[in-house]
């Protein structure tokens, strides 16, 4: 499906872009241990972008496409909810943020088992 190897292109886009600003405009504005968590979440992005970009290049040439649909949108949805909390954390200092981030991880998580589930059908 085009749609994941764009959403995924994106948000590898944005790892980039929110690595350099980490690594240039928090430094010095934000406690080390805030910085740390910041790249974690940029790691954790780019990891599934490019998983995102994979999922939209298997949609279509196997049978268990539906497996594939919801493995790329539980990527997308652990994106949004694991990085997106550690951004949150960090910029804020807010540090009930860190309770959901979990949350992204399990489904980032699901996403991997849906994909070899997948693999396994092809």
């Amino acid at each position: 499906m085009k749609l994941f190897i764009i959403i995924g292109a994106i948000s590898a886009f944005f790892s980039v872009a929110l690595g350099a600003f980490g690594a240039h405009g928090l430094e010095g504005k934000v406690e080390p241990k805030y910085l740390e968590t910041w790249q974690t979440g940029v790691q954790y992005q780019m990891f599934h972008a490019a998983g995102l970009i994979l999922v939209g290049l298997l949609i279509g040439q196997v049978q268990a496409s539906s497996l594939l649909n919801w493995s790329g949108w539980l990527m997308l949805i652990g994106t949004v909810i694991f990085s997106g909390s550690l951004y949150a954390l960090t910029l804020s200092g807010v540090k009930v943020l860190g309770a959901i981030t979990p949350i992204g991880g399990v489904a980032f998580l699901a996403g991997w088992v849906l994909l070899v589930l997948a693999a396994l059908k092809f």
